[in-house]
Formats: C-alpha cells, sequence, structure tokens
C-alpha cells in the first residue's frame, strides 16, 4: 500500500520551486514573516501541500538542509491539526517518505524525521504502522551507525511523548510493540557511542513509572545495566542513571532495596560531580528517599557524609542568577518580565482543607535549593540527631567572618533555616543565641546574607513570638521587629522581597496583641515602602499591609493610623487604570482592610463599590464585545472585584444596604452566578451569602432566579471538579432561607434532593461541603418543616453523622433548630436513626441559646416518653459512655 502511495503522488516542478522558495525567503532573517506566512496559509489549502513538505525534507538534496528542515517543521505543525482528515493515499505518502529519512546522512534531517514520525504516532498509534516498527527494528539490529541513530532519536522521543502507546495490546499477537524494542535498548547500554547510551536510557527510563511485564521481568538486567553506566564517561549518562534510582525509589523501592547501600554509595559520590546537572539529579535522591517506605535505618549510618556534602552545595554557585540579581538597584524599574504571574484563590466559606505551602524567596530549581530541600526533609525524618554532625560545620562556616568567605557564612545561614522545623527541640535551648546571632546580620554589607537572615528568622518567628513574656524575650521580639523593619526598607530589592515576606510571616503567628502597640510605626515603615518600591514588590507591601490587617483588625481603625495608611493607597487607587492587573493585589489589600475598619471603612466606600461594580461591567461588556469594551476580557479582575465586595459587605454589615440599593449590584451578581468560569461562579456565591446575611430586601426582586442558580451548583454531574463553587452555593441557600422564610418553599424541595445524596455519600468530597449541606438542610427545616419532614427518614442517619463533626457555633444552632422543628411534626421520622441522632446531640459542647437548650431536651423526653417496654433503655445501651455522660445534662 505505502509503496503504491509512493509510486502515484510525483510534485509539479513549479509547485515544487515555489514552495521552495517561499521557505528559503522563511528563513531569510530580513524577510517580511507575516507576508510569507500568508502565502504558506494560501498553499496549505490544496490537498497535496503536505506531499510537497514531505518530498522536500526528504528528498530535495539539491537544497540547503535548513530549507528541507523548514519544511519538516512546517509539515509538523500541519499534521497536528490536518493528517485525521486527510486522504489515506496523502497519509501513506507522507508515511513512506518519513522511513528513509532515519537513515539520512545528516543529522537534522533524520532528527526532524524523528520529531514527525512521534507526532504521527501520537495522532494515530503504532499499530496502523507496521512499517514503522519493522523499520525500527530493522535500524537498530544493523550495524550502521547513522541508521541506530536516526531509529534510536526517533523511537527516544516516542518514549518520551507517548510511552504507553509501546505499552499497549497488539490484537492478534501476544507480544507488545515495548517487548520487542526493550531488550535491544538494554542491549545498547553497552554500546561504544555515547548518543546511543544516552537516548536508549532515556527511553527505557520512561517506562520506569508505568512499569510494563516486560521491565519488571527484565528488572536485574536493567539494574546491572545501570550499574555498569554509573561511571560512564558522558555526564548526560550518568545524569540519566541518576534520575533512574530516584524515579526507581519513588515508585518502585523494594527493587532497590537489596542494592540500597550501593545506590546510596554512588549517589553520595554523584552529588560531587563535577557537572553541575549530575549532581543536582543526584541530590533529589535524598528527598525521595526520605518519602519513601523505606526504613531511615539505611540512610543513618551515610549522614556524617551526606550532610557536609549538602552544606557545601548550598553556597551559591558562582553563575547563580540571584547573585546578578543581588546586583540590582532598588531604584531601577522592574520590567515586564521581571513579574511573576499570581494567582488569586476565589473566596471560600467553610473549613478550608488546604494548607499553604511555605513561600520561600526562590525562583529557578538549582543544586542550592535542591541541597536545602533535603536537609530539611532529612531535618523532618532523623530530627535532632543530625545536629552534632551539622553544626560543628555551620558553627565554623559562621566564623569565618573576610570578604572571601560570605557564600559559606550565607548556606550556614541557610542551613539554620532549613533544620528550623525538623530540629526545634534540639535547638529549642540555644534558639535565643542563635536569634541574637542572626539579627546583627540583617545589617550585613553582602545583600544576599542581610535577605537569607530575614528568611531565617522568619522560620523561628513562633518562637519569637512566644518569648514575648519574658523581659529577655520581649527585648528580643522588638529587635528583630525594629530589623524586619530597617530591611523593609532596604535599597536591595532582593532584601525587601525577603524582609516583607519575613515581617508577614511574623504578623501570621498570633503577634496580634504585640503589634498592636507598635502600629504606627509598622504602618510608617510599611507606606515609606510603598512609595519606594517598584512594581514586583509592591505586590509583597500590599500583601504585607493585608496581613497586619487582618492580625488586627478593628485596633487599625483610629483615625491617627488611617491618617497614614489610606491616602498613598487611594492615590496609588486613582493613578491605576481598570484594566491595569497592578490592581488585583490592591483590590486583595482593601479587602482585608474593609474586614479590618468594618464602620470605619464606610468613608472610603462608595468610591470603591462604584469602581467594582464598574471593573465587573466592563469585564462582562468585554467577554462578548472586547472592542466596544475597549479590553481584554481577564476573568481575574471579576474574581478580585466580587471578592472585595464581600469583604465591604463584611466590613460595613447592613451600612451597604444605600450602597447596594442605588446600584445594579443585584444583576450584575445573578449575571456572574451564571458565569461559565467556576472562579467567577464561586466569588459570586461567596457574595450573595454575604449580601443575604445584611441586606435580603435588595435580592427579593430577582429571590427565584438566584435560588434556581444556586440549587442547580449542587445539581451536576462534575460536582467534584466545582467543589467549591458548590459549597459556596449550599451556604448561600442557607443563609438566604433564614432571611426570607416562606418565600423560599418553591425551592425547597429541589435544594433537599440535592442535599440528601451528598451527605449519604460522604466520603470523597470535601469536609466543607458536608458541612455547609448539613447546615442548609437544617436551615431549610427550620423555615419550612412540613414540607422537608415527611421525607427525614431518607436522610436522617447521614445528616446526624454531619451534623455531630460541626463545631458549635451559631450555624449549627440554625441547623439544629429545623432537627427540632421536624421531629415535632413528625417524631417517627426520626425513630430508626434515634442512635445517630442522640450522638449528633452529644456533639454539642454547650448549646449557648436556652431556647434552643430547651427544645432538645423536649426532643429527647418525647422519645424516652413515646418508646415503651425498654426501647428507651436498649437505645440507651448503644451508645458510648461519653455520649450517655453528655446526654445527661437534658435531664433524660
Amino acid at each position: 500500500m505505502a509503496a503504491a502511495a509512493a509510486a502515484t503522488w510525483q510534485p509539479q516542478e513549479g509547485g515544487f520551486k515555489e514552495i521552495c522558495g517561499l521557505l528559503e525567503q522563511q528563513i531569510s532573517p530580513s524577510s517580511d514573516k507575516s507576508q510569507i506566512w500568508q502565502q504558506l496559509q494560501h498553499y496549505s489549502q490544496f490537498p497535496d501541500f503536505n506531499n510537497y513538505l514531505a518530498f522536500i525534507l526528504a528528498r530535495a538534496e539539491g537544497k540547503p538542509v535548513e530549507v528541507r528542515q523548514a519544511a519538516g517543521l512546517l509539515l509538523k505543525n500541519n499534521l497536528k491539526t490536518v493528517f485525521k482528515s486527510m486522504p489515506p493515499i496523502n497519509q501513506e505518502y507522507i508515511k513512506a517518505e518519513l522511513l528513509p529519512c532515519l537513515g539520512a546522512s545528516d543529522r537534522q534531517i533524520r532528527s526532524t524525521s524523528g520529531t514527525i514520525i512521534s507526532v504521527l504516532v501520537q495522532l494515530g498509534g503504532v499499530l496502523g504502522w507496521p512499517e514503522l516498527l519493522h523499520t525500527l527494528v530493522k535500524c537498530l539490529d544493523s550495524s550502521d551507525l547513522t541508521h541506530m541513530e536516526g531509529a534510536m532519536d526517533a523511537l527516544s522521543k516516542i518514549c518520551e511523548d507517548i510511552p504507553q502507546v509501546l505499552d499497549a495490546e497488539n490484537p492478534g499477537s501476544s507480544e507488545r510493540p515495548i517487548d520487542v524494542f526493550l531488550p535491544r535498548l538494554l542491549q545498547l547500554f553497552q554500546s561504544p557511542h555515547a548518543t546511543l547510551r544516552k537516548l536508549a536510557l532515556g527511553s527505557v527510563n520512561q517506562y520506569i513509572m508505568l512499569m510494563p511485564p516486560v521491565l519488571y521481568m527484565s528488572m536485574d538486567s536493567y539494574l546491572q545495566g545501570l550499574f555498569v553506566l554509573a561511571n560512564d564517561p558522558s555526564s548526560e549518562v550518568r545524569k540519566l542513571v541518576c534520575s533512574a534510582f530516584v524515579q526507581l525509589i519513588e515508585v518502585r523501592p523494594s527493587f532497590l532495596e537489596p542494592h540500597l547501600r550501593n545506590v546510596i554509595e554512588y549517589m553520595l559520590q554523584v552529588n560531587n560531580d563535577p557537572d553541575d546537572e549530575v549532581s543536582l539529579e543526584a541530590c533529589e535522591f535524598w528527598s525521595a528517599y526520605c518519602e519513601a517506605p523505606l526504613p531511615p535505618e539505611n540512610l543513618r549510618a551515610f549522614l556524617p557524609r551526606l550532610i557536609p556534602v549538602l552544606l557545601t552545595n548550598m553556597a551559591y554557585a558562582e553563575d547563580d542568577e540571584s547573585l546578578l540579581d543581588a546586583e540590582e538597584d532598588g531604584s531601577l524599574p522592574d520590567r515586564d518580565q521581571d513579574l511573576k504571574p499570581r494567582f488569586h484563590s476565589s473566596r471560600f466559606h467553610g473549613s478550608d482543607d488546604a494548607e499553604d505551602d511555605d513561600d520561600d524567596i526562590v525562583n529557578i530549581w538549582n543544586l542550592r535549593k535542591c541541597s536545602a530541600a533535603a536537609l530539611d526533609i532529612i531535618s523532618n525524618v532523623f530530627g535532632d540527631e543530625i545536629l552534632p554532625t551539622l553544626m560543628p560545620f555551620v558553627q565554623a562556616k559562621l566564623s569565618k567572618l573576610d570578604d572571601e568567605s560570605w557564600k559559606e557564612r550565607e548556606a550556614a545561614v541557610l542551613a539554620l533555616g532549613a533544620i528550623a522545623e525538623g530540629c526545634i527541640n534540639g535547638l529549642y535551648p540555644h534558639l535565643s543565641e542563635i536569634v541574637a546571632f542572626l539579627i546583627p546580620l540583617l545589617d550585613d554589607k553582602f545583600p544576599l546574607i542581610r535577605s537569607i537572615s530575614c528568611w531565617t528568622l522568619s522560620r523561628f518567628s513562633k518562637f519569637i513570638v512566644q518569648g514575648i513574656g519574658h523581659p529577655e524575650g520581649h527585648e528580643q521580639f522588638e529587635k528583630v521587629l525594629t530589623g524586619l523593619l530597617r530591611r523593609i526598607l532596604d535599597n536591595n530589592k532582593r532584601v525587601q522581597e525577603a524582609a516583607c515576606s519575613a515581617f508577614a510571616t511574623l504578623e501570621e503567628v498570633e503577634a496580634a496583641d504585640e503589634l498592636g502597640p507598635r502600629l504606627e510605626i509598622i504602618l510608617q515603615h510599611l507606606m515609606c515602602a510603598f512609595g519606594k518600591y517598584q512594581r514586583r514588590n509592591l505586590r509583597i507591601v500590599y500583601d504585607a499591609i493585608g496581613t497586619l490587617a487582618d492580625a488586627v483588625g478593628g485596633e487599625l481603625n483610629q483615625p491617627k493610623y488611617l491618617e497614614i495608611l489610606m491616602p498613598p493607597l487611594i492615590a496609588k487607587w486613582q493613578q491605576l487604570s481598570n484594566s491595569d492587573k497592578d490592581l488585583f493585589p490592591l483590590l486583595e489589600c482593601f479587602t482585608s482592610i474593609a474586614q479590618a475598619l468594618g464602620s470605619g471603612f464606610a468613608q472610603f466606600s462608595q468610591p470603591v463599590f462604584q469602581r467594582c461594580l464598574d471593573i465587573i461591567h466592563t469585564q462582562q461588556l468585554a467577554k462578548v464585545d472586547p472592542a466596544t469594551a475597549g479590553v481584554q476580557f481577564d476573568k481575574e479582575f471579576v474574581v478580585c472585584s466580587l471578592d472585595l465586595l464581600s469583604g465591604l459587605t463584611e466590613g460595613l454589615g447592613s451600612g451597604i444596604e444605600s450602597l447596594v440599593s442605588q446600584s445594579n449590584l443585584r444583576d450584575l451578581l445573578l449575571q456572574c452566578c451564571m458565569d461559565d468560569g467556576s472562579d467567577i461562579r464561586q466569588s459570586a456565591f461567596a457574595l450573595l451569602g454575604d449580601l443575604a446575611r445584611v441586606c435580603p430586601i435588595h435580592l427579593r426582586p430577582r429571590l427565584a432566579e438566584f435560588l434556581e442558580v444556586a440549587a442547580k451548583q449542587l445539581n451536576t454531574p462534575k460536582l467534584k471538579e466545582t467543589i467549591s463553587v458548590a459549597n459556596n452555593a449550599c451556604w448561600a441557600i442557607g443563609e438566604l432561607a433564614i432571611k426570607v422564610n416562606q418565600e423560599i418553599s418553591p425551592v425547597v424541595m429541589t435544594v433537599i434532593s440535592c442535599l440528601v445524596p451528598i451527605l449519604q455519600h460522604a466520603e470523597g468530597l470535601n469536609k466543607s461541603l458536608i458541612e455547609n449541606s448539613a447546615i442548609t438542610l437544617g436551615r431549610l427545616a427550620s423555615v419550612c418543616p412540613e414540607l422537608v419532614s415527611p421525607h427525614m427518614e431518607h436522610f436522617m442517619q447521614a445528616w446526624c453523622i454531619a451534623l455531630a463533626m460541626i463545631r458549635d457555633d451559631i450555624e449549627k444552632e440554625d441547623a439544629f433548630r429545623g432537627l427540632c422543628a421536624m421531629v415535632k411534626v413528625n417524631p417517627s421520622g426520626a425513630l430508626s436513626s434515634l442512635v445517630f441522632l442522640c450522638r449528633a446531640i452529644a456533639s454539642w459542647h454547650e448549646i449557648r441559646s436556652e431556647e434552643l437548650h430547651n427544645d432538645v431536651s423536649q426532643v429527647l423526653l418525647g422519645y424516652k416518653q413515646m418508646l415503651k417496654n425498654g426501647a428507651w433503655e436498649q437505645c440507651m445501651s448503644a451508645l458510648e459512655p461519653p455520649v450517655k455522660e453528655r446526654l445527661s445534662k437534658y435531664k433524660v
């Protein structure tokens, strides 16, 4: 078939020349790229255009290699979109032309062909292209280096991009393609040619995760091959050996267990490889080992040799980009490429399961950072037992005071920060000495020592704040705080960034009481930084101000503080346009300030409120008509504006009513609740719930629509993908229910029918959604008990299990009011779940509302009187002793 296809199509001389001419122009640096692009687009409408490209790549011997390669790259990009819709005869022609190229004399032609072959395999698999497998095997088995390299190049790209294709069942054969290739790849580990060794090893490594049966069975040969290649003269091969051991320890540690001592010994050796990339790959092994289900004992014996290696590698390398950055003057403006993308996480109501990652002051992964991460993990596994080995080295490095040794001093300070968590018990008796030692380093002449000292101090911030109770600790806290504030005003950008981040960490560890009395000086420093910083670090100041507002809350609401804080922020707010992305961190910062100031924010609220609406309106227009809107749609503007409106609503309470009543917020919000972006819906339902709490009257005209669209979020097959949206929608329905009472009745059963399955299949859903579902169900029941109670027995058990997990608060009270109301209407509905009902009641530490306490007592008493002939006692005997004890306060 392929041969026939190849025979039937021939290029026309004119077409061949024109396309070659265009490709020659395309690769010329002086040509008009857009015009050539248009002409190539014109040609691509001809059905055999890609045949010409394949012909030029494979057969245009007289043309420059660059032109043939350009034809190949254009062919690759075209095939991604048109291959499946091409006439089969053209598909076969292109495939047939590519295969001989694997043996082309020019390496670039071989490599380009290998890339195209990999794309074709991605599009159509290998089973429909038996000639490919046959050609690859034939080339690998030949003794011709050119053919072997060409085949290996293509095969390695297939293994890298779509390894599963070669591990697929082959209908009509017991063999999978990988069964044929693996023995040949292992054989090539012994090739005298470094390129073949590298490509073969890289290809096999791609299968560690998939672990096909043939690799499982050949594991001994593979490991033997790795040990043979371990000291290969090619650094690329050594790097791949390290990568193989790291992957094996992550996915199949049992294979390495018999050889662990040798592997660890080898990794220690190559962790000092002359090639940095090999050292980096080897260094990944230590973290992977500590996280693998292997006994730490095996590593323990090596720690005295490993720790000094890690510490040495934690010093800045000569070519580290940070060394250049560190020279940068804080008064130089940032370029656009200096600004990292930022992500705003939408508002979320409830107990959040996510943990914050430590913000490290790092960007690019390198040997220094990998070594510090390894030391951090080792300190968490082995704890204080690493200190006798580590600390003499750290102390020795810190005592070298000459300028040439600054990098060693810096690495020692980094090491102290890295072990701050894992070795805290052993360090504890010496912590005040350590902190006292670090404080003067904040004023070191080397900027990178100043910045790392900020970070390391922040790693001990919990201890620094705890020590405030006694005089020395109090004095130390003062010194750290004033030291960090001084560094916030450093002239070096790296130091500014580290100091602001460290200060934000200090604010977060319950230091609010201590920050209060120093608010004035803190604000003066932060606002001075605000005037001095360039764009990138401004974001970090916003964060520090927002974190400060979250920490000190209403204490910020004093005229002397607001006079320092607000004018510069408002000036910046007025200076930025509605489509400037520098507005995001400012919106977030205002959100925290509005919540902290409460009614004190009222004087600033009108322009802020109006601007949020304007931004949302512009973005909604940009979504359908960017030209009229004058901006490109960016959902982040909508999300940040909705969240700031939530912050305003939470801060101003019913004081926001006058703003809402004179605006079109209701209609904009409904549109956002129906948006196709889940982040926008998530923030919109958070705002809906916040507004329901303080001014439900302004939602009433469109109440039915709000309820309908909120209920829809709970009834979706993709619930797990949009769980945070469902969570906020569920919470908002509950908030609306207790405010509009009977008006909610038309949707009650729709919502209940969505909540019950969530409660019944709670595993795999997040804790917050379960809690909010249980509370909302209770709130609906308290408003419409006559509608909900007939269905009680379907959900009572699952509901009570969820209620028992909720901590005591107002929302839990609402849910139990619903429970009591339903039991009054339909007492028999809970009979079969009585044990679960008792456990839910016993989950209260104390019901603060006297009225609810009495209602709950009445429910228990009612069942006690209703259950005769020992049935009540039988129910009580099924309860655990602590549960019974807690029920005794209800006099049953």
